[in-house]
């Protein structure tokens, strides 16, 4: 029983349920960029440089002729470096989009000056104190 104590002690710490919230927001941010890259950068990527279809770049590995990469993987290996070309790109934007987001958390955090604090009790009586000896 003890170690099933110590578990739910480790797994009900703030930390470790704000973590898995992140990673769960973050595996969904990560399929919107996904499609973001898939769905409406590299469309226009191909549009501007003429057809271009970097999911489509490979270098069969095995001699096979095949004229696209699903059909290239089925007939044995291949250097699919178009996708690394897109992956490395998703890879960009998220990380552009996060350096946005901490920098903007940075703003915010330094355009809030801190609220003096309210003296504590202790000292207030003091002060009454001096205050009161010098009249």
């Amino acid at each position: 029983m003890g170690m099933l104590s110590e578990f739910k002690e480790f797994a009900l710490k703030g930390n470790v349920m704000d973590l898995a919230v992140g990673v769960i927001i973050g595996a969904a941010f990560g399929k919107i960029v996904d499609s973001l890259v898939n769905d409406i950068i590299m469309p226009v990527i191909s549009k501007v440089f003429g057809g271009l279809d970097f999911s489509n770049y490979f270098i069969p590995l095995a001699g096979q002729s095949a004229s696209t990469l699903a059909e290239a993987k089925q007939d044995g290996a291949v250097l699919a470096y178009g996708n690394f070309i897109t992956v490395a790109l998703n890879f960009l934007i998220l990380a552009f989009i996060v350096f946005l987001m901490v920098r903007a958390v940075n703003r915010l955090r330094r355009s809030s000056p801190a609220a003096p604090k309210a003296p504590a009790e202790e000292v207030v009586l003091l002060r009454e104190i001096r205050d009161s000896l010098k009249r």
